[in-house]
């Protein structure tokens, strides 16, 4: 029963993401509820699914792969801190190459986060999931985050693609002139350089999400994430 919860739940975190990628689907939803609306109903229940998905994973049947050791620890609670500032600075900033960020505001001349990658909250969890996969080693959890990992990699190249065809080369090129897909990969060949600093209030939010997940981790996913 435990692997059956874990499937179950796993099949319905995956067919809610199909939502987005399926016009004929989102367009009524966003019509109805409006882009907000539907940003918040679609956040919501991606959060609630992936929480069961979680949970699910627990309950399957333990089979280890390899033990966990303290080094992992301390690698997952250096990596968490920049995995919420990434998501901070990514979740509705002008970004026209995300699904997380909005068109609008967006000046390519100064392209804000996008200049720092293209797809920060994907990125954000990549480093999510290799952190997780890395203090779980069982079968559940390697299946768990080893997919996260994989598909927020394919995500970001699927996307990539789907923008080009939508914008066409030419205006695709003028809006990425001074960004990167890779991390950091515009800064360091010179297309990028940041020109305004960070926003305080992104970095309070972070500060206060990543106090709020690591204090309440254990309470809401029952394991203690300090080394």
């Amino acid at each position: 029963m435990g692997w059956l919860e874990f499937a179950l739940a796993g099949l319905a975190f995956m067919s809610t993401h199909l939502i987005p990628a399926t016009p004929r689907i989102k367009g009524p939803l966003v019509a109805t509820l409006g882009r907000a609306g539907y940003g918040i109903a679609f956040g919501l229940l991606a959060l609630g699914l992936l929480y069961w998905l979680i949970l699910a994973a627990a309950r399957a049947p333990f089979i280890e792969l390899w033990p966990q050791e303290i080094w992992m620890r301390w690698v997952a609670n250096i990596v968490m801190p920049v995995v919420i500032l990434m998501s901070s600075y990514a979740i509705a900033a002008p970004n026209p190459f995300a699904f997380e960020g909005r068109a609008s505001g967006f000046d390519p001349a100064r392209p804000g986060i996008a200049g720092i990658t293209r797809q920060p909250f994907l990125w954000a969890l990549v480093l999510w999931a290799a952190a997780h996969l890395l203090v779980n080693g069982d079968l559940a959890h390697g299946i768990l985050f080893g997919v996260f990992l994989v598909f927020s990699l394919i995500g970001m190249r699927a996307m990539e693609r789907r923008l080009i065809r939508s914008l066409g080369p030419a205006e695709f090129a003028r809006l990425a002139a001074q960004t990167s897909l890779i991390p950091f990969a515009a800064l360091v060949t010179g297309r990028w350089r940041p020109t305004s600093r960070p926003s305080w209030l992104r970095l309070g939010i972070a500060v206060f999400a990543w106090a709020a997940i690591f204090h309440l981790h254990e309470l809401v996913i029952g394991l203690n994430p300090a080394p």
